[in-house]
């Protein structure tokens, strides 16, 4: 029994609210069928070695680090802005449940450059299984996941090529446990605009080997870090990207001062500031006058699109199983939700949706690397994040605008998603720029002519041939207003071959044919006039459930 007062009223099997665990303490690999079947897939010989990991993963983000999320909203950091001296100290202070998870993941982190040693040694993928901890964390936290993974590897990879010997070594000190450890942040953004480099103000002077840098960064997230790479403009207008660290070379505190942290509407576990640049000691990690350092920033950008898509997907996740376990539990008009026909219509889609946005997300992270596809991947999977958050907030009905309950956070989370690394319109933006000046198509359709197997996806493969031709030839002004709708038939086709693909692993009893036949009649088959109304009916919800989360081996 729980630790409430029995009143009268709760005298009634109605009322037994032990029934209604929701996801959190719930071992979040042992009760997801799709992330075992992925891992089967990408592991191979490798699975046996890295299942046990996996299950103890799965206790740790669907116990510890979940709880520490609810707390950690509850509670979000806050600035210490001066010592007792009245000495600007601008101090992130976080939360002991912040740091309490921190400590777990760092422990059991799958990302570290020992672990992936480990994996390799015994034969699994490490970026597989850096894949499944990303996705596993993204179901508890989104904001966690930015904290430890913020531009860590632009700062490493950059700080290699550029930075003076010394400077590069601090950086090997700080990264020590990988790029994925909470050390990095970014500061792009601006008071002008985040993704108008045009607009930029934050000025960089040289003085000797380093620069000093001036200006008002508007929007930086995991302000706690401590390196930080920077976008600024050279004494000749070009922008660069710029290292800049807490301390000086001396040791002696740098030039970089938080005005404030956001009061944001989610992922309030990650620090997002105000920071002014007065003077900071930086290093320059480009070379001088070659571009290659904004060049090399901008596709890492790129690739951390995938993270931001991986945090879509797993809010999406965490959603669908929210939703289900309430529909199991609660009780309408003398039956479960679950039970209720436009419920089951709706949990339905929702896990198809979920399956289709996971295809393509780890397709990201352990498939070939497509120019085209980060942009695709984070167009579909940042949006269903918001689109899942809501419909579980509808599955809980009142219970879900409720703070207490988990799908609120959800909802505040997963609105971020479209809007970090760029949002729909930049992507669409990339798409262009990615076929008109890499011809980025033409391996992106070579994918998913190899993937598909129906004769209704490949077709749909030759329309967009068609469509993305049709495209080139239009006068700019209408070609860019057609970005959006040829970049959502690109990710419609993407998802389907995807899943058709998946379908002929041989892993799951044919059940992700079903998958595959129910997404691609949603999106690539013209319902008629009677918008689909005519079509048999179909019920396919306990075999979709079956596949998707196991609720017998569910408990922690």
């Amino acid at each position: 029994m729980g630790r409430y007062l029995i009143e009268p009223f709760d005298r009634s099997d109605r009322y037994a609210t032990e029934s209604y665990q929701g996801g959190a303490g719930r071992n979040w690999w042992r009760c997801d069928p799709t992330l075992r079947l992925l891992m089967r897939r990408h592991l191979g010989d490798g699975y046996a070695w890295a299942e046990p990991r996996l299950d103890r993963l799965g206790e740790l983000m669907g116990g510890l680090v979940a709880e520490c999320a609810e707390e950690t909203d509850r509670n979000p950091p806050r600035l210490e802005k001066y010592d007792k001296w009245g000495r600007d100290v601008s101090q992130v202070v976080m939360p002991p449940s912040f740091h309490t998870a921190r400590q777990a993941l760092m422990a059991d982190n799958f990302t570290s450059p020992s672990f992936a040693g480990q994996a390799r040694a015994n034969g699994a993928d490490p970026a597989a299984l850096g894949a499944a901890w990303t996705y596993l964390l993204d179901q508890a936290d989104i904001g966690m996941g930015c904290a430890l993974g913020t531009g860590g590897d632009m700062v490493v990879s950059l700080a290699e090529k550029h930075a003076p010997p010394d400077v590069r070594d601090r950086v090997r000190e700080i990264f020590a446990n990988g790029f994925y450890s909470g050390e990095a942040a970014q500061l792009f953004t601006e008071r002008t605009g985040g993704s108008d480099l045009a607009a930029l103000e934050t000025e960089a002077v040289p003085a000797g080997d380093a620069w000093l840098l001036t200006g008002f960064k508007w929007f930086a997230s995991n302000a706690n870090g401590s390196a930080f790479v920077v976008l600024a403009r050279l004494p000749d207008g070009a922008v660069a990207p710029f290292l800049v660290l807490w301390e000086r070379r001396d040791g002696s505190r740098n030039g970089v001062r938080i005005r404030r942290l956001k009061d944001k509407l989610g992922t309030r576990s990650v620090a997002s500031a105000e920071v002014e640049l007065a003077g900071a000691e930086a290093f320059l990690l480009a070379g001088e006058g070659s571009g290659s350092g904004l060049g090399t920033m901008m596709k890492l950008t790129n690739a951390s699109r995938l993270g931001v898509a991986m945090m879509g997907v797993g809010v999406a996740r965490r959603a669908l199983v929210e939703a289900l376990c309430y529909a199991r539990a609660r009780e309408a008009f003398g039956r479960p939700l679950a039970e209720q026909p436009l419920v089951r219509r709706k949990l339905s889609e929702l896990i198809v949706e979920v399956e289709a946005a996971q295809a393509m997300v780890f397709d990201g992270h352990v498939g070939p690397r497509l120019r085209l596809a980060p942009a695709l991947i984070k167009l579909r999977a940042a949006r269903l994040g918001v689109t899942a958050a809501t419909d579980a907030i509808e599955v809980h009905g009142g219970n879900g605008y409720i703070e207490q309950w988990p799908v609120a956070r959800l909802l505040r989370d997963a609105q971020v998603n479209p809007i970090w690394e760029g949002g729909d319109n930049i992507l669409c933006l990339d798409v262009r720029r990615a076929m008109l000046k890499e011809r980025a198509h033409l391996p992106f359709l070579d994918h998913l002519r190899a993937l598909a197997t129906s004769d209704l996806v490949r077709t749909r493969i030759d329309d967009l041939t068609k469509a993305i031709e049709a495209w080139s030839a239009l006068e700019h002004p209408a070609a860019e207003a057609r970005l959006y709708p040829l970049a959502q038939f690109m990710a419609d086709v993407y998802a389907a071959a995807l899943l058709e693909d998946q379908a002929t692993w041989g892993l799951d009893d044919g059940r992700k044919a079903l998958v595959a036949r129910l997404y691609a009649e949603a999106h690539l088959v013209d319902p008629g006039p009677l918008r689909g109304l005519d079509r048999p009916a179909d019920d396919p919800f306990d075999e979709l459930l079956a596949g998707a989360f196991s609720v017998s081996e569910a408990a922690g």
